[in-house]
């Protein structure tokens, strides 16, 4: 029965979700666009595979590359971050700072250390870079040349989990374009030498990684069979030894530009596909660490759709994309509330004159942020949308509000032992945001319930454990001025 009704609760939350992204309702809780950038030279999101936005609870870090015209005068790699969830933006940092070529930045986090790597020429050919900040992107350590090879390298792609950053990238070495790793175990310190990844007679392109603990994925396209193909490759010792590749697609037409997400043992990966004569999005899932593949899932029906970016949190996938659902491009939006089984409609994030495209997603708790290019200042510019959702999850939460507190506090969950449903009651005496999850005993996030700014107020919000094991978890109340974490106890 508990089974049944999980499943009836989840095509019941995608409806709502359907029904709701075609009313002015839910689509209010899309924020109005801001510019981040403004001035008289071009500013780009990277495109292919790299990540440009990352997101930490409040805090969001954003890279882009910025210069006069394409191969003319100098590029730089800029950053910029916000504490506040978006509300308000440090000023650009620029991070390469050279009088020569950088392009295309792609940005990791884990906890404090923020990692960016970049593809530039001043060393006569092109080459990857790398910097880091260790203190949530105040300050920046030095850059490192990560590649030293006559040929050239392009479009990292880079991913952190711990300690441990994975960066991949396509590399000509061999006299023909192959996928390229490397790993550091150090926090960026220090690099271990590179691996070649793919071998193949055809031109392997634009690889994007993404890991899970001490699983690496990783997907590309390559032009072996005669025409485009998906390829993925997964270690599961964190980068030590890696499987044989595996062809994900396998048709006639073209496929191209993969993106990747990672949650426990199931790997998303979403790509460009020429099949039916005009490009669309298409989607697959493994569910079990990247051993197995599901059947391809057309995403997309008409128009020109091209560079996908997908994030995922727990069960619920964010893709954006551009399409020309009109006479010039837009930013479109999709989300699956099921780990991609079923797929809400589109969503229309951009509706202006001038051409909106390559978007960049990141998920935080409830809330999406994307950036994207943007002409309609005249020259490229990068735009930031949010997605502010008003509940805290499945089971929603509830401000019981008669007087407001005076201090922070988290009362122990009642009932404790539960199964499967148990409430969780907290005060926040002043506006600020608040972050709820769930942990089990080794630490690993499994669930959030709230993440999102609260006024003033006495809180309480249901947690349904009908998904995970009999046992102990815990569960953290963090405020930038408060954090609490008790235990309690899941009874099957």
């Amino acid at each position: 029965m508990r089974k049944i009704n999980t499943v009836l609760f989840s095509a019941i939350v995608l409806l709502i979700c359907n029904l709701s992204f075609n009313t002015d309702n839910c689509s209010a809780q899309w924020q109005p666009e801001v510019r981040l950038t403004n001035d008289p030279n071009m500013s780009f999101t990277s495109f292919g595979n790299a990540r440009c936005i990352v997101a930490d609870g409040n805090i969001l870090h954003v890279v882009w590359y910025d210069g006069v015209a394409v191969n003319v005068g100098n590029w730089e790699i800029y950053y910029k971050r916000s504490t506040d969830k978006g509300l308000t933006w440090s000023s650009n940092v620029n991070l390469s700072n050279n009088e020569f070529l950088s392009y295309n930045p792609a940005i990791a986090i884990s906890g404090s250390y923020v990692h960016v790597a970049w593809y530039d020429n001043r060393d006569g050919n092109w080459e990857e870079y790398y910097k880091r900040s260790v203190d949530g992107g105040i300050t920046w350590g030095p850059e490192i040349r990560l590649t030293n090879k006559p040929t050239g390298s392009g479009h990292p792609s880079i991913a952190a989990s711990g300690l441990n950053v994975h960066l991949v990238w396509y590399d000509s070495r061999d006299g023909n374009y192959e996928v390229y790793y490397k790993r550091s175990v150090d926090g960026g310190t220090n690099w271990l030498p590179d691996v070649r990844l793919s071998n193949t007679t055809g031109k392997s392109l634009s690889p994007a990684v993404a890991v899970s603990g001490s699983n690496v994925h990783v997907a590309w396209y390559d032009s072996t069979a005669g025409n485009w193909e998906i390829y993925y490759k997964r270690s599961t010792d964190g980068g030590i030894n890696w499987g044989s590749a595996t062809r994900l697609t396998n048709n006639s037409a073209a496929s191209t530009m993969p993106t990747i997400a990672v949650s426990g043992s199931t790997v998303h990966i979403v790509w460009v596909d020429l099949r039916n004569g005009i490009e669309n999005i298409y989607y697959k899932r493994s569910v079990n660490g990247g051993s197995s593949w599901g059947a391809d899932v057309k995403l997309t029906k008409k128009y020109w759709e091209s560079y996908p970016s997908i994030a995922v949190n727990g069960t619920v996938l964010h893709l954006v994309y551009y399409s020309m659902p009109q006479t010039n491009f837009e930013i479109m939006y999709k989300t699956s509330v099921n780990g991609g089984v079923s797929w809400g409609n589109a969503v229309q994030l951009t509706n202006n004159s001038a051409a909106s495209s390559v978007p960049s997603v990141a998920v935080s708790g409830s809330s999406v942020h994307v950036i994207f290019r943007d002409w309609r200042d005249g020259n490229c510019e990068i735009y930031y949308k949010q997605f502010k959702s008003s509940s805290a999850g499945p089971e929603g939460i509830t401000n019981n509000n008669p007087e407001l507190p005076n201090t922070y506090s988290m009362s122990q969950n009642y009932p404790n032992p539960f199964n499967p449903v148990t409430k969780i009651s907290f005060n926040v005496p002043k506006q600020a945001y608040v972050s709820l999850k769930i942990f089990d005993p080794l630490g690993r996030e499994v669930s959030t319930l709230v993440d999102d700014l609260k006024e003033p107020g006495s809180y309480s919000v249901d947690f349904n454990g009908a998904e995970l094991t009999s046992g102990v978890y815990f569960y953290r109340l963090q405020s930038a001025e408060f954090t609490d974490i008790k235990r309690m106890t899941l009874i099957k």
